[in-house]
């Protein structure tokens, strides 16, 4: 039978005896620290106390009174006082759609313009490449645009928006001749 015996360093001990020797001379300098420390609690323990400061004064609540019960909430979106005038501006709800009111403008293309007969035509291109034909007086796009003028590089409109206060305004529009 083999039995083995644990073999012992001597490396190993001496490895321990230092770090046990630092650790006793580190403790050893804490001790000077500690006397200084309680010297200077001590000495503040000694010194008088200030009182403590007041609290701040606090300013009674002012009460507020509604009195515009009767008036609109601001909370709740007004009417444009020109609104519901007679001859205030709106899209014609009689009026039939043309074609090209079914796109949006930002969808037409101006690829042209043509004259014939003495007129002078605009030609605008949908996205599925159609090309047609529009004169002033003609209305195109999704917001009740009316053209104005066919020129050679653009198409001005005029379109009819709502301004977001229950009415309508009229905002002007272009198609560019795009290349």
């Amino acid at each position: 039978m083999n039995k083995r015996h644990p073999v012992r360093h001597r490396g190993g001990e001496w490895t321990r005896v230092a770090l046990l020797a630092c650790t006793l001379a580190l403790l050893g300098g804490c001790g000077d620290d500690l006397d200084e420390l309680q010297a200077q609690v001590d000495e503040i323990k000694s010194a008088p106390g200030t009182g403590i400061e007041p609290l701040p004064e606090v300013k009674p609540y002012e009460t507020f009174d509604y009195a515009a019960y009767e008036e609109r909430s601001p909370f709740e979106p007004g009417m444009a006082p020109t609104a519901n005038a007679p001859n205030a501006i709106r899209p014609d709800q009689n009026r039939s759609r043309e074609f090209l009111e079914q796109f949006s403008l930002d969808t037409l293309r101006m690829v042209g313009t043509v004259k014939l007969h003495g007129r002078f035509f605009g030609l605008v291109q949908t996205r599925d490449g159609l090309v047609h034909r529009v004169l002033p007086g003609n209305h195109m796009g999704q917001a009740d645009g009316r053209v104005t003028t066919i020129e050679e590089g653009k198409i001005s409109l005029i379109e009819i928006v709502p301004d977001g206060m229950g009415g309508f305004i009229e905002r002007p529009a272009a198609l560019a001749l795009s290349e």
